[in-house]
């Protein structure tokens, strides 16, 4: 028998039933400048934790940049394929900590890596990955993609595709996409839904060229939106206007 809170808030039904959240390792680091807050891990178990109660299927990719970023050669003196590989274990470090802050609080993971490490991690496996996610499992995708001069949001892209997700979720510090950095430029406009082409004619970076261009080819939608918010993400899995849509 329902409850009159029952009639009066039926349940949330997620307008995406598989999605890809893409984090950026620096949004780990929460105030700190290096390394990983406790307050920020728990704060995304949480609300993916919210996301899986309404029954949307999680995927994860981190970014490994508040480790170690393999970006720049002439500064760091370490040549960029190594560097690379250095960040995806940091990639990897950070999936770790993340599946702790998520069984933490009763979610079941699977921590897969594209670059092997039987003791800590399964070796990404698309058919495996899937069923972990039918089962109702948060699969974290790390190491990238498993090879150099590729970043984590072609990763992102590529397992997204592979999966079959009907999104990806692309959390950042900002609400959207906007005419310009809104933290530089206090005029700068958000937009609420956009083409691939708008982005690509407009010069507005979204993500890196080839992660973009993976979802224009497959019709991935990808929405951009402020992580740092409670609720954010919830909101974005059952349908409300949050960030911008980039379709």
């Amino acid at each position: 028998m329902r409850t009159d809170f029952q009639k009066h808030n039926p349940p949330m039904l997620p307008k995406y039933n598989r999605v890809l959240l893409k984090l950026s390792g620096e949004s780990l680091m929460g105030d700190k400048s290096f390394g990983l807050d406790p307050k920020m891990l728990e704060a995304y178990a949480t609300d993916i934790k919210a996301i899986t109660d309404v029954g949307v299927q999680v995927a994860v990719v981190i970014g490994g940049g508040n480790i170690y970023r393999g970006m720049n050669e002439a500064e760091t003196g370490i040549e960029r394929a190594q560097g690379d590989y250095m960040g995806m274990l940091a990639t990897v470090i950070n999936g770790m900590a993340l599946q702790a802050a998520l069984e933490k609080i009763g979610v079941k993971t699977r921590l897969q890596s594209a670059i092997k490490m039987e003791q800590i991690a399964e070796p990404y496996i698309r058919r495996r990955a899937i069923r972990h996610l039918e089962k109702g499992r948060v699969v974290i995708f790390g190491a990238g993609t498993g090879n150099p001069y590729f970043t984590t949001d072609t990763a992102g892209s590529l397992r997204a595709i592979e999966i079959n997700a009907s999104v990806i979720l692309k959390g950042t510090r900002v609400d959207g996409i906007y005419t310009a950095d809104p933290e530089k430029d206090p005029t700068a406009q958000r937009y609420d839904k956009l083409s691939f082409n708008e982005v690509i004619n407009q010069g507005l970076k979204v993500m890196d060229m080839t992660a973009f261009t993976l979802c224009q080819e497959n019709n991935l939608p990808i929405i951009v939106f402020d992580i740092h918010k409670p609720g954010n993400l919830l909101d974005v899995v059952v349908g409300k206007k949050v960030g911008t849509i980039v379709s």
